[in-house]
């Protein structure tokens, strides 16, 4: 007889609340299935309420929360965006689709997120070289904020503004004590964009925020989202626009959601303690470090494998697929991805090693401390058959 597999776990599924099926009920009640409705526009207050960033704007993706906010700043042919490396693409492919060029700056091997001073290089290089840099887009990688203040400084003298990738970081905060704030909460950022992606830590199925304390750059943004129709009783376009604006059930899924993030953070939290805990003696093995300048959420606990851990990350995730368990190696840098061949780059060794080290461990809200310790033990017992570095990893 064919053993029974276990049921998949997945790396970071989504996670009802309990509250989220009577807000679509109350969607299908009032009849407002498409986009836009009161459900749309208490998402954007309670969100705005939970952030502290005045002007929310709800649309179908991070990726198109992203594509506004470049739209609004003018970001356009002949311009540069200098971005993160370490990141998913999602975050820079706007960039390009508006016809800009794009750069990559490398991680700070502190945090994992954009480097300061090899900005202030890009920057600096750029501006000696009579191109100014448009926008700066750091992302907040697996959660943890990047150090707005420090990049903010950065860019003031060049004029470049910054607009911060948190499609990963919703309940994360930055700075501390009297600066505490919510992820993209930060003054002089020129906007914020979040994800709700099904993997993300609070979720809409898809769809995504902009936010932004700039409430000019909003309405434009939110003019743009529908179509850029002006202010007439018949349709009048004065210029193109995007079909982006988020549909009122899934406004209503993200508010069940929004009430239960809190919880879900420090789920993720407590996920990421006991992965340490569980693999506390294993020679080698390190974890993503949180930055002294805020409070991550730990959206997925990601493992550094370095000798004398004797298993390659590639060998330990197809181990763990074996076992019906899903994991990830850690984002593959932009500068090496082939669609970005030729781009260039300040930096690219310290996000090279966490790709070619790094693997994302099940980290969904729903796991307990067994779920966890399996994991932990498939882990240990790939590395103790000292077979694993045989195996080739990351292309």
């Amino acid at each position: 007889m064919t053993p029974v597999r276990p049921p998949r776990m997945f790396l970071s599924p989504p996670h009802l609340g309990g509250g989220e099926q009577s807000r679509v009920a109350e969607a299908f009640a009032s009849n407002y299935i498409a986009p836009l409705g009161p459900q749309v526009d208490a998402f954007e207050a309670a969100f705005s309420a939970f952030t502290g960033i005045p002007h929310c704007l709800a649309v179908s993706s991070g990726t198109a929360a992203m594509h506004l906010a470049l739209h609004c700043l003018g970001v356009g042919p002949g311009d540069l965006v200098l971005a993160s490396s370490l990141t998913f693409i999602g975050s820079v492919s706007p960039a390009r689709q508006l016809g800009a060029e794009v750069a990559f700056v490398d991680s700070a091997p502190d945090s994992w997120n954009m480097d300061p001073d090899l900005l202030c290089e890009a920057l600096t290089r750029f501006a000696a070289e009579g191109r100014r840099v448009k926008a700066v887009i750091p992302t907040d990688i697996y959660g943890q904020c990047a150090d707005y203040a420090r990049l903010l400084d950065v860019c003031a003298p060049f004029g470049a503004a910054l607009v911060a990738d948190c499609a990963e970081s919703m309940g994360a905060r930055a700075g501390a004590g009297d600066d505490d704030r919510h992820a993209g909460a930060w003054p002089g950022l020129a906007a914020s964009i979040f994800s709700f992606n099904g993997n993300k830590i609070i979720t809409t199925s898809g769809g995504g925020m902009l936010a932004s304390d700039n409430a000019d750059l909003m309405a434009h943004a939110r003019k743009l989202s529908q179509q850029a129709r002006e202010h007439a009783p018949h349709y009048e376009h004065k210029e193109i626009g995007y079909n982006y604006r988020m549909s009122n059930i899934l406004a209503a899924l993200g508010l069940g959601q929004l009430e239960v993030l809190e919880a879900r953070v420090a789920q993720k939290r407590r996920i990421f303690r006991w992965y340490k805990e569980a693999l506390a003696d294993q020679p080698g093995l390190t974890f993503m470090p949180e930055a002294a300048n805020g409070k991550a959420n730990r959206w997925l606990t990601v493992v550094q494998m370095n000798e004398p851990f004797d298993a390659a990350p590639e060998a330990v995730r197809q181990a763990l697929e074996t076992e019906n368990i899903e994991a990830r190696p850690v984002w593959k840098p932009m500068h090496l991805q082939p669609v970005f061949a030729g781009c260039r780059v300040f930096g690219g060794q310290i996000a090279e090693a966490l790709f070619e080290r790094g693997l994302c461990l099940p980290s969904g809200t729903a796991m307990n401390r067994e779920d966890v310790d399996r994991v932990a033990g498939i882990v240990i017992q790939t590395g103790r058959r000292g077979q694993g570095r045989t195996v080739k990893g990351r292309a």
